[in-house]
């Protein structure tokens, strides 16, 4: 080595160290302590005489944290520059005295009346021209420039005044935060911006849009406007990009906030949103200054029936299971900040959670690897919107709720894993074996679900069915980014990546060749990155990733569905076929029946360099399919799994294995050799769980 290269080598590992650092949860949550568990609460909705008998009750039960202003903008800026902390202040001060710590929110998602009434323009206005109004929350549009501008002034003057404060380990961004497909003016001229940095020259934008279709061709930015998505036939490559850039609208209003909290923050106070869990939009994970991103997750609303009858009191275990998955590979380590606390108010149908459920959720979020749950909230709020809600305490403001009860059980078994902690413990072998990577792109997502082809596709179904075998077997799943390094797992699932281009082929062609197993799913590669077919014969730059020619592809009708077999098995179908003609030494999985090409291939399988590629070229109804092609995939490669049954989770982390059960009948667990059971019995019941402490 060449002496003047020395320094840019040091300064390379320097570098990689320093990334290593500021990912490393370490930072703010010790190891040792596993997990921490807090709950939000709302001084400004209490008389301040019952503030400190709240936060002693909350520290008695054993919560950590509380979690403060997150709607409370008006309280803290009555007038335009006029500012009162002091309620703040003592409410901080009343939660130190009882060891609680503090996360704090910049109150943006709720902007006080009048800021609204100076500025009207700052709410969003709908496709129908029709502008929202103060009373509710989330009204104002993050492309606004006045409610931009107006929300870093009140961040800074948070930040300034709580920045340094040792009370508080925490900021929130916002609350909920979603896309706007805005109307305004604003919204207007900030897309034409993001278009002319995206696309240079008129021509260009032109050419993605295949704007020669239907005359659709544009002299000049200032021509376009926001399509309007409820118009039939509007250009589906100009509806991409305004939910690409309302995306960002998304991100960089975030990002912008904590750029101003970084000025003034402590290196100890870290920052993250709370995102609902949503697998069609691509804002989650853009925004680059947080320190690790948490989710919002509500289990019981009358929407999900679960599994059986009685099902929807414990609701559907993927819920949580894939946003454990999605949230925590994006930074290393997640956090969650609402969790069901029992009944809620803004349901279709509001039932009770079944008992048990709701120390389920807490377990399974500590399974996926988060370092916190937080609660929507300590108190149920006697007035408002979410009137009925349930909190930790009833509306007597002390008596807990059943909810309130699992709470505190969860809180202490936490304890008793904190005394078996063993810092040197490892993840059982055959567990990272099976660990896979299912690739992930919202705009793919986007895409596809603008262009569909058949009312029976639904993208984020196919998606599941891949995910559910995944965690039948007992493996560890996380989705991963086009940017990730892909060697790292022995398997990844590529589902309906549909807009792909020659970089990417490269990169999924060089994983299978270095001995990574791929398996494709239909739709995969149909489209270039501007969402255009190929100049080609259909899919033809995939065929060699596929082992094979894809001639056509048939869509049945609901009421005649098609038929693959795969072995022995006849399994239906309706939603997306392709037909296969393999080449030379690729295999043959599964077969069409019953219509004019049967006998052709469905899914073939072929070896590639080092490692293979399975493709899976329909959609099954059931997931049937699916989980037989991985699990045939999983058995070639000696890859070991388990065959857990619908709605059993088995997870491990930190030298614990946790089992968990939403299906409807009681689970015997078969335990590793060695095991000591720490909370629970072999015997899981609905809505139960089994801890042990791996040996």
């Amino acid at each position: 080595m060449k002496l003047k290269s020395l320094p840019f080598l040091l300064a390379a590992v320097l570098l990689a160290a320093l990334a290593q650092a500021q990912n490393n949860p370490e930072k703010f949550f010790p190891a040792k302590d596993l997990t921490t568990v807090g709950v939000y609460y709302y001084p400004e909705h209490w008389d301040e005489s019952q503030w400190e008998r709240d936060f002693q009750n909350m520290a008695k039960m054993g919560f950590e944290f509380t979690h403060f202003a997150e709607f409370a903008w008006a309280q803290l800026e009555s007038e335009e520059g006029k500012y009162d902390f002091a309620w703040l202040d003592r409410s901080l001060a009343l939660a130190a005295k009882y060891n609680l710590k503090v996360v704090l929110c910049t109150s943006t998602a709720t902007p006080p009346v009048w800021l609204v009434r100076k500025h009207p323009d700052v709410l969003a206005t709908d496709e129908g021209g029709n502008q929202m109004d103060h009373g509710g929350r989330q009204h104002a549009t993050f492309s606004s420039n006045y409610y931009r501008s107006y929300s870093m002034k009140m961040v800074e003057e948070l930040a300034k005044r709580y920045g340094k404060d040792p009370r508080v380990i925490g900021w929130q961004i916002d609350n909920e935060p979603r896309r706007f497909l805005d109307y305004g003016d604003d919204a207007t001229q900030r897309f034409r911006n993001w278009l002319k940095e995206k696309y240079v020259t008129i021509d260009a934008l032109n050419k993605a849009w295949g704007n020669n279709f239907w005359s659709g061709t544009y002299s000049n930015f200032e021509e376009i406007n926001i399509p309007l998505h409820r118009q039939w036939g509007m250009n589906l490559h100009q509806r991409l990009d305004h939910y690409r850039f309302a995306d960002s609208e998304t991100a960089t209003f975030l990002d912008e906030q904590a750029k101003v909290l970084r000025k003034y923050t402590s290196k100890d106070q870290w920052i993250t949103s709370n995102y609902i869990p949503m697998y069609d939009v691509g804002y989650v994970g853009q925004s680059r200054e947080f320190d690790f991103v948490a989710y919002t997750r509500y289990m019981v609303y009358g929407s999900d029936r679960g599994i059986g009858e009685k099902g929807y009191r414990v609701g559907e275990y993927s819920r949580i299971a894939m946003a454990n998955d999605f949230f925590r590979p994006l930074k290393g380590y997640y956090g969650v900040m609402e969790l069901q606390p029992g009944q809620v108010n803004w349901g279709s149908i509001n039932p009770q959670p079944l008992p048990g459920a709701i120390r389920l959720y807490l377990w399974h979020v500590f399974a996926g690897g988060s370092k916190f749950t937080c609660t929507y909230r300590y108190r149920a709020p006697l007035y408002g919107y979410e009137a009925y809600h349930y909190g930790i305490v009833g509306t007597d403001g002390v008596t807990p709720t059943p909810g309130g009860l699992e709470f505190e059980q969860f809180m202490k078994e936490i304890g008793k894993l904190r005394e078996n902690y063993n810092a040197s413990a490892q993840l059982p072998k055959a567990y990272q074996q099976r660990k896979t990577g299912i690739l992930f792109n919202a705009d793919n997502v986007q895409q596809v679900n603008l262009n569909k082809q058949t009312t029976e596709w639904n993208t984020e179904a196919h998606q599941l069915k891949y995910y559910k075998a995944l965690k039948s077997f007992g493996a560890p799943v996380d989705f991963i980014r086009d940017t990730f390094d892909f060697a790292q797992y022995p398997v990844i699932v590529v589902p309906a990546y549909q807009m792909i281009d020659q970089p990417m082929i490269d990169k999924l062609t060089k994983y299978a060749e270095n001995g990574g197993n791929l398996v494709l799913s239909c739709r995969t590669g149909l489209q270039d990155k501007n969402g255009h077919l190929w100049e080609a014969k259909f899919y033809e730059p995939m065929w060699k990733l596929f082992g094979a020619e894809v001639k056509s592809y048939d869509l049945p009708m609901p009421h005649s569905p098609g038929m693959v077999k795969f072995e022995n098995r006849e399994i239906p179908w309706t939603s997306w076929g392709d037909l296969l003609s393999p080449f030379p030494g690729t295999e043959t999985w599964a077969t069409y029946e019953k219509e004019f090409y049967a006998g052709t291939p469905a899914v073939v399988h072929h070896k590639l360099g080092k490692g293979t590629v399975t493709y899976i070229g329909v959609d099954s109804r059931s997931g049937e399919l699916e989980k037989l092609a991985l699990k045939k995939l999983f058995s070639q490669q000696n890859i070991p799994v388990e065959n857990y049954p619908e709605g059993i989770l088995v997870e491990y982390r930190d030298g614990f294995g946790i089992a968990m059960n939403y299906a409807d009948k009681d689970l015997e667990m078969n335990l590793p050799e060695g095991a000591e059971i720490l909370i629970g019995e072999k015997t899981i019941k609905t809505a139960g769980v089994l801890v042990w402490k791996v040996k």
